[in-house]
């Protein structure tokens, strides 16, 4: 028959797996839904191949969007006299932005380095609150501190890109 110390051994240990399980587990989801809330705009900006390719003059902001005309840069792409792009891109008006037109829309997003760091900035997020996670959940705060350290320089330098 086991004693009651190695029981409660046993039952720690178990415990402990558990915690970490859990911990990892949640960890990995915050940074799959940091990858998926990317990933929307991130397959334009990166994979423009076969994309229109041009500039937009910002001409109007208002209600979270601006708008402009377009001029093609590429082959096959055709100039539009309005298009829309997210305002939250730190856009001002009468700038000339280079941009990806999405397929069958009027809705473009802003290529280049920036655009690629912007377009990833939800990844940045779920880094940040990952670090959180896995420097509490998972006691393992040097680890937690690296990728907290990673999300806020990203963040920093995709804000300092935009501007």
């Amino acid at each position: 028959m086991p004693s009651a110390l190695s029981l409660s051994q046993g039952t720690v240990a178990v415990v402990r797996f558990g915690r970490r399980a859990a911990m990892g587990t949640v960890a990995a989801l915050i940074l799959v839904a940091g990858v998926w809330a990317s990933w929307g705009t991130a397959h334009h900006v990166m994979l423009t191949k076969g994309r229109e390719q041009g500039t937009i003059t910002v001409a109007r902001c208002a209600d979270g969007t601006c708008s402009g005309p377009y001029h093609p840069m590429s082959t096959g792409s055709t100039a539009r006299d309005r298009v829309v792009i997210d305002d939250a891109v730190g856009v001002r008006r009468g700038e000339v932005l280079t941009v990806v037109v999405k397929p069958g829309s009027d809705e473009v997003v802003r290529s280049g380095p920036s655009g690629v760091l912007y377009a990833w900035l939800p990844l940045a997020g779920a880094l940040l609150l990952a670090s959180v996670v896995v420097a509490g959940g998972l006691r393992r705060p040097r680890a937690g501190w690296v990728i907290g350290a990673a999300g806020f320089a990203w963040v920093t330098v995709t804000f300092l890109a935009v501007r």
